[in-house]
């Protein structure tokens, strides 16, 4: 069955807060819905080859033309990112730049309802990322009905090497004498608030189609 909803993670971490918010949101839509995760499969920047203008099709041989279909023939999507060096993660900026296909001569993801959700450690990081996020989904045409931010978590603290590595950030986040523990890590479903947004998120899509 053809699914209403795609969710998609740019996340590469396996079951990543990210993950997991975007299936929140899916879930609590009730509807149709099918989630991909971009580490998974194989989506590559957009070439600028423009042969894509006569018919949205992208022609570029990887996994996103099949995911684009899927989108098309969807009412609405949900893209979860993170915030590596300040910015978005490489994965979310390939899907988003290969978007591109889809909006030209004839745009065919205008009106298509969209959700963004980003996770950092950094709070103006994660603004930052939020609004070009939301610029994207607009400059699409796309209708953004909320964005959600989700606390992150350093690879530091489970990388083995967070107590003897000079460029740990478990000094700067946690304190001088911190040490890297997975105990460190906070899990989107222990933010205050955050897991009930995405449920709200989530019946307010299926209200809106």
């Amino acid at each position: 069955m053809q699914p209403q909803i795609i969710g998609i993670s740019g996340s590469p971490v396996k079951n990543s807060n990210t993950d997991r918010i975007v299936k929140h949101i899916l879930a609590s839509s009730g509807l149709e819905s099918e989630f991909v995760k971009l580490s998974s499969i194989d989506v590559r920047p957009c070439r600028a080859c423009k042969k894509c203008v006569n018919d949205n099709i992208c022609k570029v041989r990887d996994d996103f033309p099949a995911l684009g279909e899927k989108i098309k023939n969807a009412s609405a999507i949900v893209v979860g990112g993170y915030c590596p060096y300040g910015s978005i993660d490489g994965f979310t900026k390939a899907f988003l730049e290969r978007l591109w296909s889809l909006r030209h001569v004839n745009n065919l993801v205008k009106g298509k309802l969209a959700v963004t959700v980003v996770s950092g450690v950094a709070p103006g990081i994660t603004d930052n990322v939020s609004e070009m996020m939301a610029m994207e989904m607009t400059m699409d045409r796309m209708t953004l009905i909320g964005q959600l931010a989700v606390k992150g978590n350093v690879p530091c603290l489970t990388c083995g090497k967070g107590d003897e590595c000079e460029m740990s950030a478990v000094p700067m986040l946690f304190g001088e004498n911190a040490k890297a523990s997975v105990d460190k890590c906070i899990k989107v479903e222990d933010q205050t608030g955050v897991w009930e947004k995405a449920e709200s998120l989530g019946r307010q899509i299926a209200g809106s189609l």
